[in-house]
């Protein structure tokens, strides 16, 4: 019989094997603030919304990105008395900020373009064309240097802010080219629009995954209800009941869980089989499971008692 009482909390190893890079944080931080100040400057000199824009979503990676690398750092941090797991959900936190962050910035932008439809102005292609160029270059360098590790959700969201700087990069190259060309200037808060939407969605995304891992979900890739048949298939296990799966960070997977047994005399072999199971088929390293014993059924007190006159008989 298998009875499971659904509910979510993290995910733990017993050991936290992944370096997340943070020399590799502090160097994507440096090469992003850096040419943010260029592309804002460049972005007013040639009336830009899409350089502009760009210069604040850089800006705003930049927060993002020393938020990232305080978390690497934070997460790389032992257990403590008052923190018993570390601080690796330090990550998620960060992961969190940057998706509300990013949230902010394309409400900005929207703004801005709907500014520039009812109030055109002239923009100057060729310095928008050029610097576009180079901050292209810019974020495909700081993306290589955050791609280069293993990956977390902290790393993830990193990445994030670089691909949609990267998008900016592209739209600003574009809309300079057109403006260029034609002169035509509307395509400038167009472009703003279109690459604020499409970093919309992944932030939603990721928003949704932060949530997912602070709200103890389970995690997206186990089931909960295959674990908990396999764990009641074990021999000797009678039951499985208040299983929980849940995340603490990234690539770091916990379980607790009762089961139910005759007697502990197997007890040693089962935990055994079971820390086996769920290492080798589910990834879960940090497991706490614990026995209980199966009470006989219940005898009434009244099969204990002589059998006893009525209430109202004589004595």
């Amino acid at each position: 019989m298998e009875h499971f009482h659904d509910h979510s909390g993290d995910n733990i190893t017993h050991h936290h094997p992944h370096s997340l890079g943070h020399r590799a944080f502090g160097w994507a931080l440096m090469f992003t603030l850096g040419f943010a100040a260029v592309e804002a400057i460049a972005g007013l000199a040639a009336n830009s919304l899409a350089l502009v824009a760009d210069a604040g979503h850089m800006l705003t990676d930049s927060l993002s990105l020393g938020l990232a690398a305080l978390a690497a750092w934070l997460a790389r941090r032992p257990p403590s008395a008052s923190h018993s797991y570390g601080l690796a959900r330090a990550e998620v936190v960060a992961a969190l900020v940057n998706s509300l962050i990013m949230l902010a910035l394309v409400a900005f932008i929207v703004h801005e373009a709907w500014q520039r439809f009812s109030e055109p102005r002239q923009i100057q292609g060729t310095m928008v064309f050029v610097v576009a160029v180079i901050g292209l270059g810019v974020n495909l360098a700081v993306g290589w240097l955050l791609m280069r590790g293993e990956q977390s959700l902290n790393r993830s969201a990193a990445l994030l802010h670089v691909a949609g700087d990267a998008l900016g990069s592209v739209a600003a190259l574009s809309a300079g080219l057109v403006i260029m060309f034609t002169g035509w200037t509307p395509i400038d808060p167009i472009l703003s629009v279109v690459i604020s939407l499409l970093i919309l969605v992944s932030t939603l995304n990721l928003l949704r995954k932060s949530l997912h891992v602070l709200m103890e979900g389970v995690p997206s890739h186990i089931d909960l209800n295959a674990v908990g048949h396999r764990l009641a298939q074990l021999e000797h296990v009678e039951r499985v009941h208040d299983l929980h799966i849940w995340t603490l960070a990234s690539g770091q997977v916990a379980l607790s869980a009762h089961l139910d047994v005759k007697d502990l005399d197997h007890w040693p072999q089962i935990l055994a089989n079971a820390q086996a199971l769920l290492q080798k088929d589910f990834g879960i390293g940090h497991i706490t499971l614990q026995p209980e014993i199966l009470s006989p059924k219940p005898v009434t007190l009244y099969a204990l008692l002589p059998d006893l006159p009525p209430h109202d008989a004589p004595r």
